[in-house]
Protein backbone atom coordinates (compact mmCIF):
# COMPACT_ATOMS: atom_id res chain seq x y z
CA UNK A 1 0.00 0.00 0.00
CA UNK A 2 3.07 2.13 -0.12
CA UNK A 3 4.00 4.29 3.28
CA UNK A 4 2.21 3.33 6.24
CA UNK A 5 1.02 5.79 8.47
CA UNK A 6 0.60 5.03 12.89
CA UNK A 7 -1.63 7.71 14.18
CA UNK A 8 -0.66 8.31 17.64
CA UNK A 9 -3.33 9.99 19.87
CA UNK A 10 -2.54 11.19 23.57
CA UNK A 11 -5.53 11.47 25.56
CA UNK A 12 -6.54 13.03 28.80
CA UNK A 13 -10.24 13.57 29.89
CA UNK A 14 -11.76 13.42 26.68
CA UNK A 15 -14.77 11.62 27.19
CA UNK A 16 -16.99 14.36 25.47
CA UNK A 17 -15.08 14.11 22.10
CA UNK A 18 -13.10 11.09 22.02
CA UNK A 19 -15.85 9.36 19.92
CA UNK A 20 -16.04 11.93 17.38
CA UNK A 21 -12.50 12.51 17.16
CA UNK A 22 -11.77 8.59 16.54
CA UNK A 23 -14.54 7.97 14.01
CA UNK A 24 -13.26 11.04 11.99
CA UNK A 25 -9.93 8.33 11.56
CA UNK A 26 -12.16 5.41 10.55
CA UNK A 27 -11.41 6.33 6.67
CA UNK A 28 -7.93 6.26 7.43
CA UNK A 29 -7.60 3.16 9.09
CA UNK A 30 -9.92 1.46 5.75
CA UNK A 31 -7.00 2.68 3.86
CA UNK A 32 -4.71 0.65 5.94
CA UNK A 33 -3.36 3.14 8.48
CA UNK A 34 -3.31 2.54 12.68
CA UNK A 35 -4.53 4.38 15.18
CA UNK A 36 -3.31 4.57 18.63
CA UNK A 37 -4.75 5.98 21.46
CA UNK A 38 -2.70 6.57 24.57
CA UNK A 39 -4.60 7.27 27.87
CA UNK A 40 -2.57 9.26 30.05
CA UNK A 41 -5.01 8.24 33.30
CA UNK A 42 -8.22 9.31 32.47
CA UNK A 43 -10.79 9.82 35.36
CA UNK A 44 -14.19 10.00 32.93
CA UNK A 45 -14.72 7.47 30.25
CA UNK A 46 -12.18 8.25 27.93
CA UNK A 47 -10.81 4.48 27.96
CA UNK A 48 -14.45 3.21 28.03
CA UNK A 49 -15.62 5.41 24.78
CA UNK A 50 -12.36 4.90 22.54
CA UNK A 51 -12.39 1.16 23.10
CA UNK A 52 -13.40 -0.62 19.54
CA UNK A 53 -12.70 2.82 17.53
CA UNK A 54 -8.49 2.58 17.12
CA UNK A 55 -6.25 -0.37 16.52
CA UNK A 56 -4.54 -0.45 19.67
CA UNK A 57 -5.62 0.95 23.07
CA UNK A 58 -2.53 1.87 25.90
CA UNK A 59 -2.94 3.19 29.47
CA UNK A 60 0.40 5.14 30.27
CA UNK A 61 1.98 6.87 32.52
CA UNK A 62 0.87 10.65 32.82
CA UNK A 63 2.49 12.93 30.50
CA UNK A 64 1.54 13.92 26.88
CA UNK A 65 5.67 13.30 25.95
CA UNK A 66 5.49 10.41 27.97
CA UNK A 67 2.36 9.02 25.87
CA UNK A 68 3.25 10.42 22.54
CA UNK A 69 6.87 8.18 23.27
CA UNK A 70 4.71 5.28 24.36
CA UNK A 71 2.37 5.25 21.57
CA UNK A 72 5.20 5.86 19.15
CA UNK A 73 7.03 2.54 20.37
CA UNK A 74 4.51 0.51 19.13
CA UNK A 75 3.94 2.00 16.38
CA UNK A 76 4.24 -0.27 13.02
CA UNK A 77 3.94 1.88 10.63
CA UNK A 78 6.49 3.60 8.32
CA UNK A 79 5.89 7.22 9.38
CA UNK A 80 3.78 8.89 12.97
CA UNK A 81 1.49 11.17 12.89
CA UNK A 82 1.09 12.85 16.87
CA UNK A 83 -2.42 13.71 16.39
CA UNK A 84 -4.23 15.75 19.58
CA UNK A 85 -8.08 14.79 20.92
CA UNK A 86 -9.51 18.47 19.34
CA UNK A 87 -7.22 18.22 16.15
CA UNK A 88 -8.72 16.62 12.68
CA UNK A 89 -7.00 15.81 9.86
CA UNK A 90 -8.65 16.91 6.33
CA UNK A 91 -10.35 14.02 4.45
CA UNK A 92 -7.37 13.41 2.20
CA UNK A 93 -4.48 14.09 5.31
CA UNK A 94 -2.94 10.96 4.47
CA UNK A 95 -2.66 11.64 1.44
CA UNK A 96 -1.31 14.50 1.77
CA UNK A 97 1.19 13.28 4.19
CA UNK A 98 2.75 10.72 2.07
CA UNK A 99 2.96 12.47 -0.79
CA UNK A 100 5.44 14.89 1.13
CA UNK A 101 7.22 12.06 2.71
CA UNK A 102 7.42 10.74 -0.91
CA UNK A 103 9.06 13.47 -2.15
CA UNK A 104 11.68 13.76 0.39
CA UNK A 105 10.84 15.32 3.71
CA UNK A 106 11.82 13.51 6.37
CA UNK A 107 9.04 15.09 8.90
CA UNK A 108 6.71 18.20 8.67
CA UNK A 109 3.40 19.88 10.09
CA UNK A 110 0.17 20.91 8.70
CA UNK A 111 -1.16 24.79 8.54
CA UNK A 112 -3.65 24.89 11.67
CA UNK A 113 -7.21 27.08 11.64
CA UNK A 114 -9.12 27.28 14.85
CA UNK A 115 -12.48 26.14 15.65
CA UNK A 116 -14.06 29.86 16.66
CA UNK A 117 -15.52 32.02 14.41
CA UNK A 118 -13.62 35.64 16.11
CA UNK A 119 -11.31 37.66 14.37
CA UNK A 120 -8.84 37.56 17.19
CA UNK A 121 -8.67 33.64 16.64
CA UNK A 122 -8.07 34.13 13.11
CA UNK A 123 -4.48 36.25 13.72
CA UNK A 124 -3.71 33.73 16.33
CA UNK A 125 -3.61 30.57 13.98
CA UNK A 126 -2.09 33.22 11.27
CA UNK A 127 0.57 33.77 13.81
CA UNK A 128 1.15 29.99 14.64
CA UNK A 129 1.39 29.46 11.01
CA UNK A 130 4.14 32.13 10.07
CA UNK A 131 5.89 31.21 13.40
CA UNK A 132 6.17 28.00 12.64
CA UNK A 133 7.43 28.20 8.90
CA UNK A 134 9.85 30.58 10.15
CA UNK A 135 11.38 29.13 12.76
CA UNK A 136 11.02 25.49 11.51
CA UNK A 137 9.13 24.57 15.40
CA UNK A 138 5.82 22.89 15.21
CA UNK A 139 3.30 22.46 18.09
CA UNK A 140 0.86 19.73 18.83
CA UNK A 141 -2.17 21.85 17.60
CA UNK A 142 -0.12 21.77 13.67
CA UNK A 143 -0.75 16.98 13.35
CA UNK A 144 3.46 16.97 13.27
CA UNK A 145 4.63 13.93 11.61
CA UNK A 146 7.73 11.80 11.05
CA UNK A 147 9.24 8.94 9.44
CA UNK A 148 9.72 6.61 11.87
CA UNK A 149 13.10 5.94 11.35
CA UNK A 150 14.25 9.34 11.83
CA UNK A 151 11.87 9.82 14.74
CA UNK A 152 14.43 6.88 16.41
CA UNK A 153 17.37 8.14 15.25
CA UNK A 154 16.46 11.86 16.84
CA UNK A 155 16.30 9.92 20.02
CA UNK A 156 12.29 9.35 20.37
CA UNK A 157 9.69 11.88 21.42
CA UNK A 158 11.65 13.48 24.78
CA UNK A 159 9.35 12.09 27.91
CA UNK A 160 8.01 15.44 29.00
CA UNK A 161 4.35 16.63 30.46
CA UNK A 162 4.77 20.04 28.37
CA UNK A 163 7.02 21.90 25.43
CA UNK A 164 7.08 18.22 24.19
CA UNK A 165 6.43 19.32 20.52
CA UNK A 166 8.94 22.39 20.74
CA UNK A 167 11.60 20.19 22.29
CA UNK A 168 10.91 17.26 19.82
CA UNK A 169 10.76 20.32 16.96
CA UNK A 170 14.44 20.97 18.11
CA UNK A 171 15.62 17.37 17.94
CA UNK A 172 14.29 16.98 14.22
CA UNK A 173 15.43 20.16 13.22
CA UNK A 174 18.63 18.97 13.74
CA UNK A 175 18.27 16.56 10.72
CA UNK A 176 16.15 18.58 8.30
CA UNK A 177 13.76 21.69 8.00
CA UNK A 178 10.24 20.30 7.95
CA UNK A 179 7.00 20.34 5.28
CA UNK A 180 5.14 22.83 6.22
CA UNK A 181 1.83 21.72 4.80
CA UNK A 182 -0.35 24.88 3.81
CA UNK A 183 -3.48 22.30 3.95
CA UNK A 184 -4.81 22.73 7.13
CA UNK A 185 -6.21 20.94 10.04
CA UNK A 186 -9.03 22.24 12.42
CA UNK A 187 -8.57 22.51 15.88
CA UNK A 188 -10.49 23.12 18.76
CA UNK A 189 -10.16 26.41 20.06
CA UNK A 190 -11.55 26.24 23.86
CA UNK A 191 -8.00 27.12 25.17
CA UNK A 192 -8.20 30.44 24.01
CA UNK A 193 -11.69 30.42 24.83
CA UNK A 194 -11.68 29.24 28.15
CA UNK A 195 -8.91 30.93 29.44
CA UNK A 196 -9.18 34.36 27.46
CA UNK A 197 -7.69 35.06 24.35
CA UNK A 198 -5.12 37.83 25.11
CA UNK A 199 -4.38 35.76 28.51
CA UNK A 200 -3.62 32.51 26.89
CA UNK A 201 -1.45 34.11 24.44
CA UNK A 202 0.65 35.70 27.41
CA UNK A 203 0.73 32.75 28.88
CA UNK A 204 2.09 30.80 26.11
CA UNK A 205 4.50 33.22 26.22
CA UNK A 206 6.09 33.14 29.20
CA UNK A 207 6.03 29.88 29.44
CA UNK A 208 8.24 29.37 26.27
CA UNK A 209 10.63 31.69 27.77
CA UNK A 210 10.72 29.97 31.21
CA UNK A 211 11.78 26.85 28.85
CA UNK A 212 14.16 28.56 27.23
CA UNK A 213 15.48 30.16 30.58
CA UNK A 214 15.35 25.94 31.63
CA UNK A 215 12.26 25.88 34.15
CA UNK A 216 11.80 22.44 34.10
CA UNK A 217 9.17 21.09 31.88
CA UNK A 218 6.98 19.56 35.02
CA UNK A 219 7.12 22.96 36.62
CA UNK A 220 5.56 24.67 33.77
CA UNK A 221 3.04 21.92 33.59
CA UNK A 222 1.80 22.05 37.41
CA UNK A 223 1.06 25.47 36.37
CA UNK A 224 -0.67 25.68 32.89
CA UNK A 225 -2.79 22.43 33.16
CA UNK A 226 -5.88 23.13 35.05
CA UNK A 227 -6.60 20.54 37.93
CA UNK A 228 -9.96 18.98 36.08
CA UNK A 229 -7.31 17.66 33.30
CA UNK A 230 -5.25 16.46 36.04
CA UNK A 231 -4.35 12.90 35.54
CA UNK A 232 -4.94 9.34 37.71
CA UNK A 233 -2.55 8.15 40.25
CA UNK A 234 -0.65 6.15 37.93
CA UNK A 235 0.60 2.75 39.06
CA UNK A 236 3.68 2.29 37.29
CA UNK A 237 2.88 -0.12 34.74
CA UNK A 238 2.21 0.54 31.01
CA UNK A 239 -1.04 -1.61 30.42
CA UNK A 240 -2.29 -2.49 26.58
CA UNK A 241 -5.95 -2.75 26.98
CA UNK A 242 -6.86 -4.21 23.17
Amino acid sequence: MGIRLSIVMPVLNEAPGIERALLALHPLRGRGHEVIVVDGGSGDDTVGRARGLCDRLLVSGPGRGRQMAMGARHAVGDAVIFLHADTELPPDGDLLITGALAGGATWGRFDVCLSGGSWGLRVVERAMNLRSRLTGIATGDQAMFVRRDVLEAAGGVPEQSLMEDIELSRRLLGMGRPACLRDTVWTSSRRWEEGGLVRTVLTMWALRAAYRLGVPAHRLAAFYYPRWRQPRPYGGRTQDIL
